[in-house]
C-alpha cells in the first residue's frame, strides 16, 4: 500500500496543490477539445502557466514587502498572540496528517467534478492550494475530534467537494456585478468575506460613486494610475510606522526589522527611513506583476474552458483565486486592504478587553498578507455594490470576520491551537469551527451531523443558483437607479466618451487591456 500512499502524495503535492501545473493541464485539456493545433495547445497552456507564475511571483513580492511592516506593527503596538498563516499551519499539519489529506483531497475534488456534472452548480474549482488548505483543515479537525481514518477521508472529502461547488455559487451574484459576465466565478475560501462585503455595499452605499471614478484636481491626475497610488500610499504607512517603530524601539531594536537571515539591517536613521520608502516602492511592483499574471491567465483559461464546458461539464464556469477580481476595480483594491486592516486592529482591541477576558479566547495578529489578498477582494466586492463607502465598510466588516473566526476555529484545533498560527480565510473559520464541533459528538452521531450541514450547503447552493443567479438579479441594481447617469458610467464608457467613442453603460466593465470573455459554449459567432 506505500507505493499507493506514494502515488497520491505526488499527485497532490507535486501537481494538484499546485496552481500553475494545474491551470496549465486545464488550458491544454480545453485546447485539445477545441480541436486546435499541437503548437496552440502547448503556447496556450505555458502562457496560462506562466499567468499563474506571475501571480505567485507578485505574491512573493507582496510577502517580502510586507514583513518588515509586520514587525514594526507588533513592536509598535506591543501585541503579541496568533498570526493565521495558512501556509504554516498546513506545514505543520502535513508532517502528522499528510497521507489522510491526499486522499482526502483527491477524493474531494473527484467529488466536485461529479457534483459539477450532475447539479445546476456548474463550477469547476482550480484554485490548487486552498483545495489542499482546506483539505488539510479538514483532516485536521476530524482526526483531532478521535474520527477513523475512513471517516476522516470519506466524511471529508464529500464535505470539501460540497464546498468546492458551492461557494462559487453562493458569491456569483456579486462576483457577476463585478464582471460583468458569467465567464469566471470566485474560487478562495474567504467568500463569506466577499459576500459580507458586497452585501455591506448593499445597505451603505447605494449614492456612492465607484472608486475608480474619482475626480482629482489636475496636480494630481498622476494617482489615477493605480500601480503609482498603490507605491505612493504604501510609502506613507510605511514612513508612519517605521518612525512609530524606531521612536517605541530605539534605533538599535529598529534597524533589525530590514535584517533578512541575521543581517545588520540598517545601518543608520538615513538608510532605515530609506529602506522604508523602499519598501512601499516595491509593494507597488508586486501588486503590478499580480495584476499583469491575472491578466495573462484570463486571456488563455478563459477561451480554453469553453472546450471543457462541452465536453465535461456543460456550461462549466471557472472558479479562479482572489487576485482574479483585481483588475476590474484597482483603486478600490488598496482601500479594502487598509479597511480590512483597520477592522482587524479595532477587532484585536475588541479581543483583548473584552473576549480574550471573558470567553478565553485567543489574540488574532492583523496579518498583512491575508489583509492584502481577502481585503483588497473585499473591496473589489464593496464598491461594486455601493462604490467609495462600499469598498471601505465592505473591507472593514471582512477584517472584523478574518479577526474572530480564526479565533474560534483554534477552539476545535487542539494542540495545533499552541502553534501560534492558524488558517487565515473567513471559511475556514465559519465551516472548520462547525465540522469541528460536529465531529466532537462522536462517531455515528458527527457523522450525521457533518453530512447533514454539507447536506445544507449544497441544497442552498443549488436554491440559490437556480433563483438568484439564473435569473439575473443584479445586487446592485438599486444603487444604478439612485446614481446620476454621468456618475453611472464605468471607467472603459468614461473614457470611450472622451475619445468622442459612442457612449455605452454598463454595471461594471472590465478594466482596459482586460480580455474579451468568449461568447457562452455553444454559440458559434466570431
Amino acid at each position: 500500500m506505500d507505493w499507493l500512499v506514494s502515488i497520491a502524495e505526488f499527485l497532490v503535492n507535486e501537481i494538484l496543490s499546485q496552481p500553475a501545473y494545474l491551470i496549465g493541464l486545464i488550458t491544454a485539456a480545453g485546447l485539445i477539445a477545441l480541436k486546435k493545433s499541437a503548437g496552440q495547445v502547448v503556447g496556450g497552456a505555458i502562457k496560462a502557466t506562466l499567468g499563474f507564475l506571475l501571480i505567485g511571483a507578485g505574491a512573493t513580492l507582496v510577502v517580502g514587502a510586507l514583513a518588515p511592516l509586520g514587525e514594526m506593527i507588533q513592536g509598535a503596538t506591543g501585541a503579541h498572540g496568533v498570526i493565521p498563516t495558512n501556509e504554516a499551519i498546513v506545514g505543520i499539519a502535513q508532517e502528522q496528517y499528510g497521507a489522510r489529506v491526499a486522499w482526502l483531497m483527491i477524493l474531494g475534488f473527484a467529488i466536485s467534478l461529479l457534483l459539477a456534472r450532475f447539479t445546476p452548480l456548474r463550477y469547476v474549482f482550480l484554485t490548487g492550494h486552498h483545495m489542499l488548505f482546506m483539505a488539510t483543515l479538514l483532516t485536521m479537525v476530524l482526526a483531532i475530534a478521535g474520527q477513523p481514518s475512513w471517516i476522516v477521508v470519506v466524511v471529508g472529502g464529500v464535505l470539501l467537494g460540497i464546498l468546492l461547488v458551492a461557494m462559487p455559487a453562493f458569491a456569483h451574484p456579486w462576483t457577476k456585478r463585478v464582471t460583468g459576465n458569467d465567464s469566471v466565478a470566485i474560487g478562495h475560501f474567504g467568500t463569506a468575506g466577499y459576500i459580507a462585503a458586497g452585501a455591506t455595499g448593499q445597505l451603505v452605499g447605494r449614492r456612492s460613486r465607484s472608486t475608480e471614478e474619482m475626480n482629482l484636481p489636475e496636480g494630481l491626475r498622476f494617482l489615477r494610475d493605480s500601480m503609482v497610488a498603490t507605491a505612493l500610499s504604501m510609502v506613507l504607512i510605511y514612513l508612519i510606522m517605521s518612525l512609530v517603530f524606531l521612536a517605541k524601539v530605539g534605533k538599535e531594536a529598529a534597524f533589525k526589522a530590514f535584517g533578512e537571515g541575521g543581517a545588520a539591517g540598517a545601518t543608520g536613521v538615513g538608510d532605515y527611513v530609506m529602506q522604508s520608502v523602499m519598501q512601499g516602492l516595491q509593494f507597488g511592483i508586486a501588486v503590478a506583476v499580480i495584476l499583469f499574471g491575472v491578466r495573462t491567465i484570463l486571456g488563455e483559461l478563459v477561451p480554453a474552458f469553453q472546450g471543457i464546458a462541452r465536453k465535461l461539464v456543460p456550461g462549466a464556469v471557472p472558479s479562479l483565486d482572489a487576485p482574479i477580481v483585481f483588475p476590474y476595480a484597482q483603486n478600490a483594491v488598496l482601500i479594502g486592504f487598509i479597511s480590512s486592516f483597520v477592522g482587524g486592529l479595532i477587532s484585536l482591541g475588541l479581543l483583548a478587553w473584552v473576549f480574550h477576558p471573558a470567553f478565553g479566547l485567543a489574540l488574532v495578529l492583523p496579518g498583512l498578507v491575508p489583509h492584502f489578498f481577502t481585503g483588497g477582494a473585499a473591496g473589489v466586492y464593496g464598491n461594486a455594490t455601493g462604490g467609495r463607502r462600499g469598498a471601505a465598510l465592505g473591507a472593514f466588516v471582512n477584517g472584523v470576520l478574518i479577526t474572530f473566526l480564526p479565533a474560534l476555529l483554534l477552539k476545535v484545533l487542539g494542540a495545533f491551537g499552541d502553534e501560534n498560527t492558524t488558517f487565515g480565510d473567513a471559511d475556514f473559520g465559519w465551516f472548520g469551527t462547525l465540522i469541528g464541533y460536529s465531529a466532537k459528538a462522536g462517531d455515528a452521531v458527527g457523522i450525521v451531523l457533518m453530512l447533514l450541514i454539507g447536506a445544507a450547503i449544497l441544497l442552498g447552493a443549488i436554491v440559490v443558483q437556480k433563483r438568484v443567479v439564473e435569473t439575473g438579479w443584479d445586487p446592485g441594481a438599486r444603487r444604478d437607479a439612485l446614481l446620476p447617469p454621468a456618475e453611472a458610467l464605468t471607467p472603459a464608457a468614461a473614457s470611450a466618451t472622451a475619445d468622442g467613442a459612442p457612449v455605452t453603460y454598463a454595471k461594471i466593465a472590465p478594466p482596459r487591456g482586460a480580455p474579451t470573455p468568449p461568447p457562452p459554449p455553444g454559440d458559434d459567432r466570431g
